[in-house]
């Protein structure tokens, strides 16, 4: 009967052992093991070469490989690589073949795997990924205004600390509402000077961020603590996609401006601060834009009509909706079971709309986190950026 892969070598073994018997005329064992008589010769063979270890199979690995890269080139890859630790494949493949076009480079793919055998890859380090903003790039007007803000970088002052200027922009006008230089970039920073601004110039209806903190986190809808802030007082925040800072174009050519405006760092942070103030002062009165019909952003300026409230004013939802509030850990009950939301929401009511076909709408008073299915408790953050509002936008 034909030998069966489990027990192949006790098969062999057992023949060339009968074979050695003479008991058996080479051809009728053949036919009794079920194999050839070329193949019962191969096995004899191997056996009298090599005894009972030459009746395993062989490596089926080809022993040339005309396609292998010669080794002269690896070794000029891996040297390469050793010159310019940043370089990836495609920037190494390129410098070589400016050093020696003559020379036959592998291919890209082929020189990432020389680097990966010789240990020279690191594997990328797993980025948690800010939640998708799926509402539209709002256009801003003096009714319903929208600020930009962010952080000019950061740099070492005279003193020895550093400086974090952040800017604050409206949109439609260009008018450069603040530019403030803070020792840290963080929400505690910030915020008083955004509690500054609202009192002077009343709440925009947008503020328009990057995804970094403090302005937005890897929280459930991109909320940091400052963009919830933000939404009890009625303001959207909105997020331009990561790596895109096009989308926030006239606040990228007002941070150029201002670099070249400023010059080398100053001192201390109090003289910076002098420097940022006249910068801003300059930038707003006596610089003329195009898309402004050659005015000034000061001439065309409208503060807000909407005041800054003396309180936060309470979060309401519709009928419809179910409200839970957030438990200092960040969790909610629902229908029995402990769902956690976010810990930036801690303490605050969550609405929980019906979609249909048990899947809700979750949001924080207007801001969209996602959508909850109940059957499977799964809570999915907004997967796309900039799209036309959807139910979630409440």
């Amino acid at each position: 009967m034909p030998w069966t892969e489990w027990k192949i070598m006790d098969q062999r073994e057992q023949f060339v052992r009968d074979y050695l018997t003479g008991d058996y005329p080479k051809g009728a064992l053949c036919a009794a093991y079920g194999i050839s008589r070329p193949t019962g010769d191969k096995w004899l063979v191997r056996y009298h070469a090599q005894g009972v270890a030459g009746l395993a199979d062989l490596s089926r690995r080809p022993h040339t490989q005309p396609h292998q890269t010669p080794a002269a080139l690896v070794a000029r890859i891996v040297a390469m690589k050793h010159r310019h630790p940043s370089f990836g494949p495609k920037k190494i493949r390129d410098r070589l073949r400016a050093e020696a076009p003559a020379a036959a480079w592998p291919v890209d793919s082929t020189v990432g795997v020389i680097l990966q055998r010789a240990g020279l890859v690191r594997p990328r380090r797993v980025r948690r990924r800010v939640p998708a903003d799926p509402h539209r790039l709002s256009q801003g007007t003096a009714a319903a205004p929208t600020w930009s803000a962010d952080f000019k970088g950061d740099f070492l002052l005279g003193d020895g600390q550093r400086c974090y200027p952040l800017t604050i922009m409206d949109q439609a006008s260009r008018y450069l509402l603040r530019c403030q230089g803070l020792l840290t970039p963080t929400a505690a920073a910030v915020q008083p000077w955004f509690a500054w601004l609202f009192h002077e110039y009343g709440l925009p209806a947008t503020i328009r961020t990057d995804n970094g903190p403090p302005f937005a986190s890897t929280a459930l809808g991109g909320l940091s603590r400052l963009a919830a802030w933000w939404v009890r007082l009625g303001i959207r925040p909105e997020r331009i996609r990561p790596g895109t800072p096009s989308e926030n174009g006239g606040h990228e050519r007002m941070h150029r401006t201002l670099k070249a405006a400023l010059g080398a760092p100053a001192a201390s942070v109090a003289a910076q601060q002098r420097r940022l103030t006249a910068v801003v002062a300059e930038y707003n009165w006596a610089r003329s834009h195009e898309a402004l019909e050659r005015q000034t952003p000061g001439q065309v300026y409208q503060p807000s009509p909407r005041p800054y409230p003396a309180k936060l004013p309470p979060i309401e939802y519709g009928s419809e909706t179910v409200v839970r509030q957030v438990r200092h850990n960040g969790e909610i009950r629902w229908r029995g079971h402990l769902l956690y939301v976010s810990e930036v929401l801690a303490q605050e009511p969550v609405g929980f709309t019906p979609l249909g076909e048990g899947t809700w709408a979750v949001h924080y008073s207007f801001h969209p986190l996602g959508t909850l299915e109940e059957r499977t408790l799964t809570l999915t953050p907004a997967q796309q950026w900039h799209q036309p509002d959807t139910p979630q936008a409440m």
